[in-house]
């Protein structure tokens, strides 16, 4: 097994941090999990699991293990004439499998395109766009516990998902360390165009449109608003769309009646973030090394790549007081904040 000493973070998370761990540790298969599970060094450290860092912030360096999924696997596990049920590895680029699926005609992941990080991740944070979450496919994820080793694999309703939530997102949950997802896709998809900008897109390209077609507009979306990591750190979306009651949303209507919502569970009302913090007029706001993007202001980025966590958590912290002043809504980070 592969452990490193003193490891650069810097190439693992997308802001460009440049955090340092006491150990990184990669895995490549359930054996080394259960392996590390019988150290006992291993069960008095903290530990973080850590994919390709799309969705972290280092405020300071990480003082335990990092454990990072190698596991690659991409096989059919069953299908009929419906459905295909694909057994996916935690370590598998969560883009690659969209591309995977969307090329050989299958749907329901096609509205996730382009969203950074890896499998596992993405069902421990319950990743979404357009109307899709990854918690619509998933028909179980398969654990290792880092204390026991006892492999464990979680029902859809056992993993609690919610908005960017799971149950692996809770203290109990951490202890759980993804090793695959299964995922069913639609081998005669009903395609997911509940936007209006999307799926307008998406009829202007085809007639007839493939999950295909509904990931290439998506990707063109997202490239028009979205920095690539490699070339501005950032984390997408910094802060999650503020879910209201439907009382509130007419408060707001008397004022901003221009305001975008969008239906949510239970009967209440997503807002945009973005928006809000738009009216705030701080899209291309920069405080120190760190700055809200001028084309989303739902965007937190390292402006000059010198920025540290801190810098950061800063802007993010005004951003937060500004929309909370305006409107007086509380943004929440869809980032983690790890110190």
């Amino acid at each position: 097994m592969d452990i490193r000493k003193e490891y650069s973070l810097k190439a693992h998370n997308t802001f460009g941090i440049d955090a340092q761990a006491d150990w990184f540790i990669p895995y490549k298969s359930i054996e080394e999990l259960q392996l590390l599970a019988r150290d006992e060094y291993f069960q008095e450290c903290r530990h973080l699991l850590l994919g390709e860092g799309s969705n972290m912030l280092f405020l300071t360096n990480f003082h335990g293990i990092v454990l990072h999924s190698q596991i690659t696997t991409l096989e059919t596990y069953e299908e009929d004439e419906v459905h295909l049920t694909l057994l996916v590895g935690s370590g598998v680029h969560w883009d690659d499998l969209v591309a995977y699926t969307c090329a050989r005609g299958l749907g329901g992941l096609e509205c996730l395109s382009l969203i950074p990080g890896q499998v596992g991740a993405a069902a421990v944070q319950n990743i979404g766009a357009y109307g899709a979450e990854i918690s619509q496919r998933v028909v179980s994820v398969h654990t290792v516990h880092r204390r026991t080793g006892e492999l464990r694999h979680f029902a859809p309703e056992e993993c609690d998902y919610a908005y960017r939530h799971s149950f692996f997102k809770t203290a109990e949950g951490a202890d759980y360390i993804v090793t695959h997802v299964l995922l069913r896709l639609d081998k005669q998809p009903e395609l997911q165009l509940d936007y209006a900008d999307l799926k307008a897109r998406v009829a202007a390209r085809s007639a007839a449109p493939s999950p295909e077609d509904v990931r290439q507009e998506v990707i063109a979306i997202r490239r028009s608003k979205l920095p690539d990591p490699a070339e501005l750190g950032n984390a997408g979306s910094f802060f999650m769309n503020p879910i209201v009651p439907p009382a509130r949303l007419t408060e707001l209507q008397e004022t901003y009646p221009d305001i975008p919502h969008y239906p949510a569970p239970e009967g209440q009302v997503k807002l945009s973030a973005g928006w809000l913090i738009d009216r705030c007029g701080l899209k291309g706001f920069v405080l120190g090394h760190a700055g809200v993007y001028p084309r989303q202001a739902l965007v937190l980025t390292n402006v000059d790549g010198e920025a540290t966590g801190q810098d950061i958590a800063r802007l993010a912290q005004h951003v937060q007081q500004q929309v909370q002043e305006c409107f007086g809504i509380e943004l929440q980070p869809e980032v983690r904040y790890i110190s």
